[in-house]
């Protein structure tokens, strides 16, 4: 008798939005701008959409399709949105902690509102604390981010210094011997498709990235090893961009500190990614898949940079911490909030609009 093989499809983590220092950042707008059909999910600060998600996740994880799983850096183990790439199907919860509105509905967006889901007396009744606790985000919120964008300069001043010593014609010929390495001579006669996710954020424990699952397919990873301003992000998406022009698909992967910055592109076709492996998101080698791109010894050495630069390094972490301290306070009254939200859920009418949704994804 034959046994029956069960095959799963897999999860890929990525940070939802990144709480960085010029705001709020995320990429959900590339991907409705390119999914088939997002599904916009409205409600008030809740945890119950969270497993919502993840119910719908499962549902296609166990009939073998791949997910990609956003998580909330203010409480990591929280999703906020899934792509289901098979289907080019996006879900998102689009009211909090980002609110974003379907632009054409009845064509590729759909939306399933929760607003109707909840006891109004019951929130009524509550609805000082409810207030104060809602200041109390606001007001944390706000002093996390400043923190983030004090914390963003100082790394500029950092990346000043390096780069004055930095010797760029040794990283323009290495740039050259990867483009030569990785792509060759190939050329494919098709359009790149383009994908852009958020790598990482700061967290109430300090600075998560989800660079292992993010790369944990691929047959070979590079490990750029290099101080802040030593062209990493340059590097990134000069590569990035080389592999576009060759019709070669890229994911890239933004930072969390600064959403102009890259710190990971990924072309799925050569299973092949490079990525930055420098604190504050520290990887090693971990096998023979795994080499490292030096861009450390492209650096000169200088006395008095790094004396300036150990100076400046103090004053950057005085930052981070006091951003984390921020973002723990913040994430603390947000769960608060959430907390005071799920006990006012009906659940007769909650349970419909989740049934709605599960029927929207029958396949």
């Amino acid at each position: 008798m034959e046994r029956m093989v069960i095959i799963y499809g897999t999860i890929t983590e990525y940070m939802g939005t990144a709480y960085t220092g010029i705001g709020i950042a995320h990429k959900y707008d590339t991907l409705i701008a390119t999914s088939e059909k997002t599904i916009f999910l409205k409600a008030p600060p809740t945890n119950a959409l969270s497993a919502l998600l993840d119910e719908a996740a499962s549902y296609f994880i166990k009939r073998g399709f791949d997910v990609d799983r956003f998580n909330n850096p203010a409480d990591p183990d929280r999703t906020d949105a899934i792509y289901i790439n098979a289907f080019n199907l996006f879900i998102i919860q689009s009211s909090h902690p980002v609110a974003i509105e379907p632009t054409e509905l009845g064509g590729r967006h759909s939306i399933i509102s929760f607003y109707d889901a909840f006891d109004v007396d019951q929130l009524h009744s509550r609805a000082v604390e409810l207030k104060t606790i809602a200041d109390e985000c606001d007001k944390t919120l706000l002093k996390m981010l400043q923190s983030m964008s004090e914390a963003k300069a100082i790394h500029e001043e950092k990346e000043q210094v390096n780069m004055d010593r930095m010797m760029w014609h040794e990283h323009e010929l290495l740039i050259e011997s990867l483009k030569n390495d990785l792509f060759g001579t190939m050329k494919l006669h098709k359009n790149s498709t383009v994908s852009h996710r958020i790598a990482g954020s700061l967290s109430p424990g300090g600075a998560r990235d989800y660079l292992p699952s993010i790369t944990s397919r691929m047959k070979k990873r590079m490990l750029m090893k290099g101080l802040s301003g030593t062209g990493k992000s340059t590097m990134l998406k000069t590569l990035g961009k080389e592999a576009e022009s060759r019709g070669i698909d890229v994911l890239y992967g933004w930072c969390g500190l600064d959403p102009t910055s890259v710190d990971l592109v990924l072309f799925p076709e050569l299973s092949v990614c490079i990525f930055d492996a420098t604190l504050p998101h520290a990887y090693d080698p971990e096998g023979p898949r795994d080499e490292v791109l030096d861009l450390i010894s492209m650096c000169m050495t200088d006395e008095e940079a790094d004396n300036k630069l150990e100076q400046i390094d103090s004053r950057y972490k005085e930052k981070i911490m006091d951003g984390t301290g921020y973002m723990l306070a913040f994430a603390q009254a947000e769960n608060r909030l959430r907390e005071v939200m799920d006990k006012a859920i009906v659940r007769i009418t909650f349970d419909e609009k989740a049934g709605k949704l599960m029927k929207m994804i029958d396949r």
